[in-house]
């Protein structure tokens, strides 16, 4: 059968107005509720059936099902809690296995976001999956609900799509208006289309400027225009528990437990002490200084763990710190900045036996110099005004990272900005930074270190930490006067008065990775953390370099 080949949806006034449904075609239908949907669902997989196609059924969503278990129909589930990465390769697997020609119905999109909280990741989902479905002359039925996503994720969806279809059902009336329609054309193709009747046999367009008045007018009941479409899912979430707390409503558990898994990641252990030493203000807090959306990586929640505790169990030392103005790039921007440059195929390959290293490899090459979607750009452009011309570290945060058993300790980049001149030069610099943290997932001492702790298979996307270089000037240069790392186990205790297991500190002038790299010539202390005074050095001529 050829490609682009006429099919029949099951309502003739449809395929009249269309020009018919045509194999590749991807269908989208934006609706209000489940039943507008399911109106042109019935049809589709009954006349599919007839016709003795292959049709499959993506179920997925927590809505009542779309269509009822029947002969000729099959009927694959598929786990969304399971994440972006498993879900998507999933389904992608279903369509290779059922192959040319296949009819599918997805379970409403809307419930992805749903369950992944935010519009990006459902809005790559559908860029990697329509884009495959075309290929192998599929026609796929998906629903999104009015008013729930961001226009910039409608956008992406219309980009991606071949059929955009708004639809609407009022009392008997079942209303179509054909936003996009590829490669088909006709004078009244584009106004809003109304069913004469309910089997579907006619649907004629609104060329009346008082029916189409009224069609406009049932459809602004829905909030067509609302500003609130401006905002997905994940925005709405955020916006909501900040309204609460300024309306005095006490702190709930669940909505809290629910920002630390959104934005903190899913590390049992370290949550736990998220929910036990933040309160929601703070994770409201964590939220507005993001680009983008998902979790901000391991090292970065260590850090503000860190900073909590201090504050929860020594308030005396609060003062002395600097306070903190971080920016975390959200995990999600990591799949996406895949998913942008096309190369989602080699990420998924990449996880195979055979292709660990060798397409590790090629990926740490074309990570480096990827672009970004633009809505991600201006969010560095927002971030990059905010720290003016300071210095600033950008900084590997994975979900692995910093976690408990799993330090990752010099296996992912860091990248020193200078962030001196024009705002774009700035821009074009910390761009670079970023690939270069993102390109150094795939560095080969990083996949080894993943593979010899069993965590080769483990979903690791990568978040990034953006921290102000704290410093000052010294003449024309500028740099901290000290830093340092800490050990939770101390391996050089000196003394039999020293407990190992309280860890040690080691401090060396400038900036830390000096301390991590162990410089040769520099001239570093250590200090036990039971016995900070002890004086490691026999005499004070000594150089003690550990």
């Amino acid at each position: 059968m050829p490609a682009f080949e006429k099919i029949e949806s099951g309502l003739k006034g449809l395929d009249d107005t269309l020009q018919n449904i045509r194999l590749g075609d991807n269908v989208v239908w934006q609706i209000s509720q489940m039943e507008e949907y399911r109106f042109f669902v019935t049809p589709f997989v009954r006349q599919a059936i007839s016709d003795g196609k292959n049709i499959i059924y993506i179920r997925f969503a927590e809505h009542e099902p779309l269509i009822s278990e029947q002969d000729g129909l099959k009927i694959e589930k598929v786990d969304i809690d399971s994440g972006f990465e498993h879900f998507t390769v999933k389904v992608h697997e279903i369509i290779r296995r059922e192959g040319l020609e296949a009819f599918y119905v997805f379970d409403c999109l809307s419930d992805l976001q749903t369950v992944w909280a935010a519009d990006l990741m459902m809005g790559n989902f559908f860029r990697l999956t329509c884009p495959y479905l075309f290929e192998l002359d599929t026609v796929a039925y998906f629903a999104i609900i009015r008013n729930k996503h961001s226009y910039e994720t409608i956008a992406r969806v219309r980009e991606t799509t071949q059929l955009f279809l708004d639809v609407l059902g009022s009392g008997n009336e079942m209303f179509v208006h054909p936003i996009k329609v590829w490669n088909r054309y006709s004078q009244t193709m584009f106004l809003p289309h109304v069913f004469e009747d309910n089997e579907g046999t006619s649907l004629v367009p609104l060329t009346d400027g008082v029916s189409a008045s009224r069609f406009y007018s049932i459809l602004s009941r829905y909030g067509i225009g609302q500003s609130g479409q401006v905002l997905d899912n994940w925005d709405k979430f955020f916006l909501q528990a900040k309204m609460n707390l300024d309306a005095g409503i006490p702190e709930s558990q669940e909505i809290k437990a629910k920002m630390c898994k959104m934005i903190m990641g899913n590390d049992k252990k370290l949550n736990e002490l998220v929910m036990e030493y933040f309160k929601i203000d703070d994770l409201l807090g964590v939220k507005e200084r993001m680009v983008g959306s998902g979790s901000i990586g391991g090292k970065a929640v260590g850090m503000l763990l860190a900073r909590k505790i201090i504050e929860n169990k020594r308030d005396d030392l609060v003062s002395i710190i600097e306070p903190h103005d971080s920016f975390y790039i959200g995990s999600d921007v990591f799949y996406t900045y895949l998913v942008q440059n096309g190369w989602w195929k080699l990420h998924i390959s990449q996880m195979s036996d055979e292709g660990y290293f060798i397409i590790g490899k090629e990926l740490n090459e074309k990570m480096k110099f990827g672009l970004f979607p633009e809505f991600v750009r201006n969010q560095f452009r927002r971030m990059l005004e905010y720290f003016g011309q300071t210095p600033i570290i950008v900084r590997s945060s994975s979900l692995l990272e910093d976690g408990f058993g799993n330090a990752f300790v010099g296996k992912y980049e860091s990248v020193f900005c200078i962030n001196t001149g024009s705002l774009q030069e700035r821009l074009n610099e910390f761009e670079s930074a970023v690939k270069k943290v993102y390109a150094s997932s795939m560095d080969e001492s990083a996949l080894a270190y993943r593979s010899q702790r069993n965590l080769d298979k483990c979903d690791e996307q990568m978040a990034v930490l953006v921290q102000r270089v704290s410093g000052s000037m010294y003449e024309d240069i500028y740099m901290p006067c000290a830093a340092g790392v800490g050990y939770s186990y101390n391996s050089y205790a000196w003394t039999n008065d020293i407990d190992p297991k309280a860890g040690l500190v080691r401090i060396v002038l400038g900036l830390g990775t000096r301390a991590v790299d162990r410089t040769d010539g520099d001239y570093p202390r250590i200090a036990a953390l039971d016995h900070p005074h002890l004086n490691p050095l026999k005499n004070s001529g000594d150089k003690f370099i550990v």
